[in-house]
């Protein structure tokens, strides 16, 4: 099966990779060397545009940084809906419901299928092939594209049939977990103010009613040994919470407790952490609060 990816870092090479792994003919469109340089050494082919990534291909995958990027490959010059020969396009960014609809109807008037299918389980997620992508378009669409999605990712959901569905699916769950990487971050700074050791903290929250991805994830890998690597950027976060914003708002549905949220992330990109790892965001408020939520391992190894 000739299959194109269109955006080949840290989310969408690893998702490239796993299909070369799986024998299909792969041929990627990246603007960085660094990018798919590695891919072309696995196998695949390397196209000069978003379009030439798309030609004849069986289904093309699309996994980009904002909505500004995915309107220029689905939509421009040489994207992919100004292309003959392409069967199907997935988009895999979390971009908002708005710009998928619109790049789902230039899908449609050129007979191409389309799914909005965004992901969910990061870079590490992605390598181990443990993703979860929430998907919406039509039955026909997900027939054809469902072997290829279910080589990336191991959790498939068929959310709906209208494309944006996927978006809001995402939406909220990256919502959800940016709210309980913030609410963690204050309440395990508030207790490492108040005199408890950090580990401590944590292991008892993890086997109470409190835990979260946060404090089961977040905090053991990244956070008290103060490295900072988990492996999401916090300007990507605070984007996804921005674009859930608008979903909240496009709906009128209340979101007193996101907006706070929001707040908290800005001040993040307010201080210049875009590229930081987001796990850095508990920074800002140990800053406001004096004191650094540190583990034993990182206070032995001087982090």
């Amino acid at each position: 099966m000739r299959i194109g990816f269109i955006g080949v870092g840290a989310m969408g090479a690893p998702m490239a990779e796993r299909l070369i792994g799986a024998g299909h003919d792969v041929v990627v469109f990246d603007p960085s060397d660094a990018s798919a340089g590695p891919l072309v050494d696995r196998g695949a082919a390397r196209a000069r545009t978003p379009g030439e990534a798309a030609a004849g291909t069986y289904v093309v995958f699309g996994c980009l940084p904002n909505p500004q990027v995915s309107r220029a490959v689905a939509l421009g010059p040489d994207g992919v809906a100004r292309t003959d020969g392409v069967s199907a396009y997935v988009e895999m960014s979390t971009i908002g419901s708005a710009t998928v609809v619109e790049i789902a109807r230039a899908m449609a008037e050129r007979g191409v299928l389309f799914l909005d299918a965004p992901v969910s389980g990061g870079p590490k997620g992605a390598r181990a092939g443990t993703l979860t992508t929430m998907v919406a378009g039509s039955d026909e669409a997900f027939s054809h594209c469902e072997a290829a999605l279910r080589t990336i990712a191991a959790n498939v959901f068929h959310v709906g049939k209208a494309p944006g569905q996927g978006q809001v699916a995402k939406l909220a769950n990256n919502m959800i977990s940016a709210a309980a990487m913030v609410a963690s971050f204050e309440a395990v700074t508030m207790g490492v103010k108040a005199g408890i050791d950090a580990d401590t903290l944590v292991d008892l929250i993890n086997v109470s009613t409190g835990r979260s991805g946060a404090t089961l994830d977040k905090f053991p890998h990244a956070i008290l040994p103060r490295t900072f690597d988990y492996g999401g950027k916090l300007g990507t976060m605070y984007k996804d919470v921005m674009l859930c914003l608008e979903e909240y708002r496009n709906r009128a549905v209340p979101h007193h407790v996101s907006s706070s949220v929001a707040q908290i992330w800005f001040q993040g990109m307010a201080e210049g952490r875009s590229d930081d790892d987001y796990t850095s965001l508990i920074k800002v408020i140990e800053n406001w609060a004096g004191v650094e939520v540190r583990g034993k391992a990182a206070s032995r190894a001087g982090a």
